[in-house]
């Protein structure tokens, strides 16, 4: 029997062997190459229980100035009261299918997207500040939003575009990381490189981006984040630890903590309780 500790991504061997072997040879090579693979997300094939959305929604391509890339958006109802809704990394704009059919029969509309080099959009890597671009220029052409519903990064972008600006009445996350520097150690011992590679990569994206990336923690954010906030987290969730929920829950101001178990990573957008609770928090 499989260990569920398996869950989440598993890296190919073939890369696993050719990083290993190029960090062999060279630690600075290999830390541009893990670079270009961390950004880089896999798009996987929609499930049935999207293609419905997928075939209804409106869809719209939508050009994002401060990053120079194009993203789809998914117009889902005719309601002017509006909920964003942001899948996390390797997702689409219809992965949180199921809150889109409850908002709807709960008379709100929503909007989401595919996040640059996810779903139909172009490009081929990303990173979080630019799902938080598409966000805030999504505000701009489509807002206000009501709420917004945010899993994975998709709630890390969140957090960020709120205290970016994005106004929004609550929010929810589900299944968010925290620290970035986490993130980086866990992809670099998927690749079954030195721990040293993932100091690395951080002051390779520091220096890329200008800034320290620990800016963007979740829980960083938080701090700022004073609207009314529910953290959704399943305590088996083996791909995002809940130790990442429990450190953004300590530092919101206003914060609501729902914990599940044995929904993952990813069946947790499809759990009909999971559901039910954030519609009774967004209407409360």
């Amino acid at each position: 029997m499989k260990s569920k500790k398996k869950e989440g991504i598993e890296v190919p061997k073939i890369i696993i062997y050719g990083v290993k072997i190029i960090e062999f040879f060279s630690k600075d090579l290999v830390t541009k190459v893990g670079a270009k693979i961390f950004t880089t997300p896999i798009k996987h094939k929609a499930p049935k229980r999207e293609h419905e959305m997928d075939r209804i929604a409106r869809k719209e391509t939508v050009f994002i100035p401060k990053i120079n890339k194009s993203i789809v958006v998914y117009h889902y109802g005719d309601s002017t009261k509006k909920v964003l809704l942001v899948h996390g990394w390797s997702g689409r704009g219809t992965q949180l299918v199921k809150f889109a059919e409850e908002l709807i029969s709960k008379g709100y509309s929503t909007i989401s997207f595919d996040a640059p080099a996810h779903g139909k959009s172009g490009s081929s890597t990303t990173l979080m500040p630019e799902f938080i671009a598409s966000i805030l220029e999504l505000e701009n052409k489509y807002g206000p939003f009501e709420y917004a519903i945010g899993h994975s990064l998709g709630g890390m972008s969140l957090l960020n575009s709120v205290k970016q600006g994005l106004k929004i009445k609550k929010l929810v996350t589900i299944g968010s990381a925290d620290k970035i520097q986490d993130i980086l150690n866990d992809f670099v011992q998927k690749l079954k490189l030195k721990p040293d590679i993932a100091i690395k990569m951080k002051n390779h994206f520091e220096v890329k981006f200008g800034e320290p990336m620990e800016n963007y923690a979740a829980h960083v954010a938080a701090q700022k984040v004073d609207i009314p906030t529910l953290i959704i987290h399943d305590e088996n969730d083996y791909e995002v630890p809940i130790f990442c929920a429990e450190n953004i829950y300590k530092h919101l101001p206003n914060g609501e903590f729902y914990k599940t178990k044995k929904l993952g990573h990813r069946k947790i957008l499809g759990d009909k309780d999971v559901i039910q609770k954030t519609m009774s928090f967004i209407n409360s």
